[in-house]
């Protein structure tokens, strides 16, 4: 608990949350790390394979071979969400499961489930993208002080180059 949080407490309350700390198990670092480590590359090692059998079988070219691999990942997650097996995974292997596309894919799909009750519109549509409008700003922001951080420090820029 924060420091300005245990000052409002009352000098029980904080007799009982040093208690509390003092009873709770310890976590299971090393463990953790493991399984979100096999799980995080188990879920890569399949988008490689689905990527390479693109490649070989359909022979998709390279870009368009990406494309269709995450795709197919979210495609998967959002199945594997619906049936309740991606919330297992993600028990069982923590941040291993929140590999960026299907991580996401499973906490928009999960969303659109808890609040489908609320209606299309106002719950499925709305509260889906309470996360996703977060993440997308992030990422704009990010994209944004990346290309500001290359312009500085690579001033030459031709159109069309790299």
């Amino acid at each position: 608990m924060a420091d300005n949080q245990k000052k409002k407490l009352t000098p029980v309350q904080q007799q009982y949350q040093e208690l509390a700390k003092r009873h709770e198990p310890p976590r299971p670092v090393l463990a953790n790390c493991i399984r979100a480590f096999i799980a995080g590359g188990t879920i890569c090692l399949i988008g490689q394979i689905i990527q390479m059998m693109y490649k070989t079988w359909l022979h998709f070219p390279k870009e368009k071979a990406n494309t269709a691999t995450v795709a197919t990942l979210i495609l998967l997650s959002v199945i594997l969400t619906c049936f309740g097996v991606y919330d297992k995974i993600g028990q069982w292997a923590g941040a291993g499961s929140a590999v960026p596309v299907t991580g996401f894919a499973n906490s928009m799909a999960s969303s659109a489930i808890e609040h489908r009750s609320e209606g299309m519109v106002l719950g499925v549509g709305g509260k889906m993208f309470e996360l996703a409008g977060s993440v997308i700003v992030f990422g704009t922001v990010a994209a944004f002080i990346i290309a500001f951080l290359h312009l500085l420090f690579n001033p030459i820029m031709t159109p069309g180059g790299s």
